[in-house]
């Protein structure tokens, strides 16, 4: 379990685990992005884009990653994912590293290339030699992680580490582990009194 480095960024990891289980977990049947069935479904877009939990996802994802790397962390550049999910995440930390006057950029990884105007997979800040965190909503399987992982790496970024707001703990630690990175989790289905499926 993960605990925040101050008792006021606990209070924010644990103001956000109430507003995740209000609002952002649904029961019913769904199909997961890794093509598994769920009988609940965790959807942090409806919160990663809201002004009450956003500002709060920055503080306690910047915590994580520096908690996480502890020296290393002076050595990252950027943060960001598979667009759509790490999209709001990447900017919530940019934005709250700037505050702290320890800035980081922000980039987007296209599922694809683009197929017009310069052709590119990933957008915003440089990646080409840089020591960078994929960052994510939540994870199953690690396969979305990962696949912005494959296409950090092929650019020439070294990817030190994988962050999640919701740990699933169905694979994606075991997955990104076996990928040589670092996992980290800000909650867990523990957190969220939710059982692994």
């Amino acid at each position: 379990m993960t605990v925040a480095s101050t008792p006021e960024l606990e209070a924010d990891r644990q103001a956000l685990i109430a507003l995740i289980g209000e609002e952002a977990v649904f029961h019913g049947d769904f199909t997961l992005s890794s093509g598994k069935k769920a009988t609940y479904y965790v959807d942090m877009r409806k919160l990663t884009l809201d002004h009450r939990a956003a500002p709060a996802i920055g503080r306690i994802m910047l915590d994580l990653m520096r908690q996480g790397l502890g020296e290393n962390w002076s050595d990252i550049s950027a943060v960001g994912g598979l667009t759509l999910g790490a999209d709001p995440i990447a900017n919530a930390v940019l934005h709250e590293s700037a505050r702290a006057g320890d800035p980081v950029d922000a980039f987007v990884v296209r599922k694809e290339p683009k197929d017009h105007g310069r052709g590119r997979q990933i957008e915003g800040a440089e990646v080409a030699g840089a020591r960078v965190i994929v960052v994510e909503d939540t994870s199953t399987t690690g396969q979305s992680a990962l696949k912005a992982v494959e296409a950090l790496r092929k650019e020439g970024a070294e990817v030190l580490a994988v962050a999640v707001i919701v740990d699933r703990k169905t694979g994606a630690q075991a997955a990104v582990e076996a990928a040589g990175l670092t996992w980290l989790a800000a909650i867990d289905l523990d957190d969220l009194g939710l059982a692994p499926q």
